[in-house]
């Protein structure tokens, strides 16, 4: 698979592994007359070293709508009508590569990465549960840091595939937030997102989230959060639970 290649050839020696997973609800009209809802749970791999990352994320995708209904760009349903049903299985897949401190002021505590990623058109499009096509993105996210607090900010634009009966744009998205050392374990923090509609009729996507994560151990963390959505674009509301586990670092043997 082209995105295990990538994760890997992007990974060198004295690698930090984590594996995540977790899950995802949310439930929204979107603009349609009945609620849709939408289980995610993603598995994501992670390998890091002091400059390079790269990520791995297979999600499964369980989603009760209206006949008809399209999971979108940026997992926005698209209503149908009709009958209720539910659909289930393989999400989209996506890889990603990131740059770290591709800029670094230690005068001004501030640092900034570039990540590119691609999102796999790998959801069932007879289920509904994509478009099948594949998206490439771009990144920008900055940190500023504080005593105990540290301001986070992204700006990044998508490339969009577009699907034989659907004209999607390219969009720009951006956030904004921050985080806060709640204690030698534990962090709080808040995000607001804003993504263009990939559609030109349909609202922007504006969304706030709410998050907390502990270190329950040396190697292994648990963040909670909670999002709201303001326009039709957005869920109403959702909330998810993240475990992640940290391996020991990946040693290159070297025969000498």
């Amino acid at each position: 698979m082209p995105a295990l290649a990538l994760l890997i050839c992007t990974s060198v020696a004295n690698a930090d592994v984590s594996l995540s997973t977790g899950l995802e609800y949310s439930s929204g009209s979107y603009g349609g007359t009945e609620d849709i809802e939408d289980l995610y749970v993603p598995v994501t791999l992670r390998m890091n070293n002091s400059r390079f990352g790269a990520s791995l994320t297979v999600p499964y995708l369980r989603v009760r709508a209206p006949a008809d209904t399209i999971i979108g760009p940026d997992g926005q349903p698209l209503p149908g009508s009709g009958e209720i049903t539910t659909e289930s299985g393989l999400g989209d897949i996506t890889a990603s590569v990131t740059l770290f401190d591709a800029f670094y002021s230690p005068d001004l505590d501030f640092a900034l990465d570039v990540t590119g990623a691609v999102k796999f058109g790998t959801a069932d499009v007879d289920a509904g549960l994509g478009t099948g096509e594949s998206d490439v993105s771009l990144y920008l996210d900055g940190y500023k840091w504080f005593d105990r607090f540290t301001l986070i900010g992204s700006v990044g634009y998508r490339w969009r595939g577009e699907p034989a009966d659907v004209d999607f744009d390219d969009v720009l998205m951006a956030s904004v937030g921050g985080a806060w050392e709640a204690g030698s374990a534990s962090m709080l923090g808040i995000m607001f997102d804003y993504r263009q509609s990939a559609l030109a009729d349909a609202d922007d996507i504006q969304e706030a989230t709410a998050f907390v994560s502990f270190e329950l151990s040396e190697r292994r963390y648990l963040e909670i959060y909670a999002f709201t959505g303001f326009t039709d674009s957005s869920a109403d509301w959702g909330g998810g639970v993240s475990f992640t586990t940290d391996f020991k670092p990946l040693s290159v043997r070297s025969d000498r």
